[in-house]
C-alpha cells in the first residue's frame, strides 16, 4: 500500500496559503487547500462522504490552473455497503471503503469496454481469463491474474468480465497494492455504478469514469483521496 503521512495543523496551513496557492478569502478554500499533501502533482481525486456509515457521496477531480485548485469535474458516488473505514485497521470482507491516512495513488486502468477516447493512463482490457486474486493464502493477493494460478481459489477471487456493468471502466485504487498485508483488502477499485452500494469500492456513474480516465493524466500524477467530512475517518486531519 502506498500511502503519504499527514504533517501537523501548522504544516497543513502552511501548505494551504503557501505552496497551494491561496484560496480567495470571501470563500470557502476548496478541498485540496485543506489537505496537507496533494501527492505532489496537479491532479487530484477526492471522495468525500458526509459520515463513515455513509454509503453516498461526491467524487470531485481537481486541477491546477495559474497556481490555484480548480474543479474539473464532479459526480455524486457510492461507497462501501458498510460505510467508510480506517484503510489502517480495515478487514476484508467488511464491505467498507478503506480511508486512508494519506493518499493512494492509481495505478493503472482497465475495463471490459474499450478506453473511453482520449484515455492516457496503461489501459487493460478484461478478458475471460482475467481475475482479480483475493485469496490471502494466494502468492497473487490483491493482483490481477491472467489466468487464475491454482494456488488462488475461484471462490475468493474475482471473475472481472463478470462484473459487465460495473467494470466497463475502472481505475485501480492503490489501497494495499504495493505491499500487501493480508486479510486487510483487495480490488479496491475506482469503477461504474452497479445497482446500488459497493463491496468496498468508490463508484461514479458511466457517463463520470468516462470523463475521469479521459481527463486523468499519469504525467501529472494524479492521486486520490478517500474520506468523511469529520471525525476519524476524515479526508483532512487537523
Amino acid at each position: 500500500m502506498r500511502r503519504r503521512s499527514l504533517p501537523t495543523f501548522a504544516v497543513l496551513l502552511t501548505l494551504a496559503l503557501g505552496s497551494l496557492g491561496a484560496a480567495p478569502a470571501d470563500t470557502p478554500p476548496p478541498l485540496p487547500y485543506r489537505l496537507a499533501d496533494t501527492g505532489g502533482g496537479s491532479q487530484l481525486i477526492t471522495a468525500e462522504a458526509p459520515d463513515a456509515a455513509s454509503t453516498t457521496g461526491t467524487v470531485t477531480w481537481w486541477e491546477r490552473r495559474g497556481g490555484r485548485w480548480v474543479a474539473a469535474g464532479s459526480a455524486p458516488a457510492r461507497f462501501g455497503a458498510n460505510g467508510l473505514a480506517d484503510g489502517a485497521t480495515r478487514e476484508q470482507g467488511t464491505s467498507t471503503t478503506p480511508t486512508p491516512t494519506g493518499l493512494y495513488d492509481l495505478p493503472y486502468a482497465f475495463g471490459i469496454q474499450e478506453a473511453p477516447a482520449g484515455t492516457r493512463y496503461a489501459y487493460r482490457k478484461v478478458n475471460e481469463d482475467s481475475w482479480w486474486c483475493q485469496d490471502n493464502a494466494s502468492a497473487s493477493y490483491n493482483r490481477w491474474v491472467e489466468p487464475r494460478p491454482a494456488d488462488c481459489r475461484a471462490d475468493e477471487a474475482e471473475h472481472l468480465v463478470s462484473y459487465g456493468t460495473q467494470y466497463a471502466h475502472a481505475l485501480v485504487i492503490g489501497f494495499n497494492y504495493e505491499r500487501p498485508v493480508r486479510n486487510r483488502g483487495a480490488g479496491i477499485f475506482l469503477h461504474v455504478n452497479g445497482r446500488g452500494a459497493t463491496a468496498g469500492c468508490v463508484s461514479v456513474p458511466a457517463d463520470a469514469m468516462a470523463e475521469i480516465l479521459a481527463w486523468a493524466d499519469p504525467e501529472r500524477r494524479p492521486h486520490i483521496a478517500v474520506g468523511t467530512t469529520s471525525g476519524p475517518t476524515a479526508i483532512t486531519r487537523l
